[in-house]
């Protein structure tokens, strides 16, 4: 299956807890820090809860 790359693009400062908690589960606790997770519809939905604190890359 095709990989994704998910880089925190703001900071968490501000966001409600369950955005946070989103964050936490995607494995990214930190600005510029990048993970990589398979393109599946549970990543996609975590990624469109926070996709104003992220980008993404294909």
């Amino acid at each position: 299956m095709a990989k994704i790359k998910i880089t925190q693009i703001k900071s968490r400062i501000g966001a409600t807890k369950t955005q946070k908690a989103t964050l936490d589960s995607l494995g990214l606790s930190k600005i510029r820090q990048t993970v990589e997770h398979e393109d599946r519809p549970e990543i996609i939905g975590m990624v469109r809860k926070v996709e104003h604190l992220v980008s993404v890359e294909k």
